[in-house]
């Protein structure tokens, strides 16, 4: 991303869903293969807003109106999983065209920089294979064998490193929610220690719908290790959870920036308001 000295900054979005009823979904009318619509739910509308507010308020501000990349993280479709009922279709063909609605407009918003990842077979296919097809319809570039959805992707943005891949270790304690990481940063500098490589600036992970963050000091100022929120409302599998019963859920993204002096990270997030109160 810094061939020509131009890109110092990446904004990183992961967890859409989409093709979930409680995932992100455009408020119009969606076509489905059966010749029926799905109209989107009250609060998958006002999920959609605050998307358009990030993009339209947010990442305008946050990158200063310079170019930045795009990366989308994983997990763009829900998928026909663990004996779910919560998707508009189980068409995945309907599910990817919810998709590239939403996607589509990003092109342009970075200029063609438009990267995209592999999220959780269970979503988004075995190997991930529906997320490839989506990425190749939406034009994401390919990496170094021809994929258009990667893995994990290795970015330089001019001197510093990012890794970035989808999954990461969840816990079930809020009081732990950034044991993993610290583990997930120390791997990857014991890694690179190895085998005498760079060790990486950025670590970025998604999968949890969660936002967290830390940072260790390192030869280069700090490194940070981080997750994105998601883009999903709370679902049946949430309720479940020790950490999720209570928690509303995390709609927003992140911006990575090389600096002028240091490297450093911003964060956008929203959430829901809690169930109303029952007076008894």
């Amino acid at each position: 991303m810094s061939g020509d000295g131009e890109i110092v900054q990446a904004v990183i979005v992961s967890d859409f869903h989409c093709g979930c009823q409680l995932g992100l979904c455009p408020p119009e009318p969606q076509r489905l293969d059966a010749g029926g619509t799905y109209e989107a739910s009250v609060l998958q509308k006002k999920v959609w807003s605050w998307w358009l507010e990030f993009w339209n308020e947010w990442v305008p501000v946050v990158t200063r109106k310079q170019p930045y990349a795009i990366i989308i993280n994983g997990d763009t479709l829900d998928g026909c999983h663990h004996n779910s009922t919560t998707q508009i279709s189980h068409n995945m063909a309907d599910q990817r065209r919810i998709a590239e609605l939403v996607i589509r407009p990003l092109v342009d918003k970075c200029q063609g920089r438009l990267y995209m990842l592999r999220g959780t077979e269970a979503h988004v296919g075995q190997s991930g294979c529906e997320e490839e097809t989506l990425a190749g319809t939406v034009g994401a570039i390919p990496d170094n064998t021809g994929n258009h959805a990667r893995w994990d992707m290795w970015a330089r943005i001019d001197s510093r490193l990012a890794h970035i891949t989808h999954h990461i270790g969840t816990t079930g304690s809020m009081a732990y929610e950034t044991t993993a990481l610290m583990k997930e940063y120390s791997e990857a500098c014991a890694e690179a220690g190895r085998w005498r490589l760079q060790i990486p600036d950025w670590v970025v992970r998604s999968h949890r719908h969660r936002y967290a963050k830390i940072e260790v000091p390192t030869h280069h100022g700090e490194g940070i290790c981080i997750v994105t929120p998601g883009w999903q409302l709370k679902t049946p599998f949430v309720w479940k959870m020790p950490g999720g019963r209570s928690a509303t859920p995390q709609m927003g993204g992140i911006l990575i920036r090389r600096g002028d002096e240091s490297h450093f990270t911003r964060h956008w997030i929203r959430t829901i308001d809690r169930t109303p109160e029952v007076t008894l």
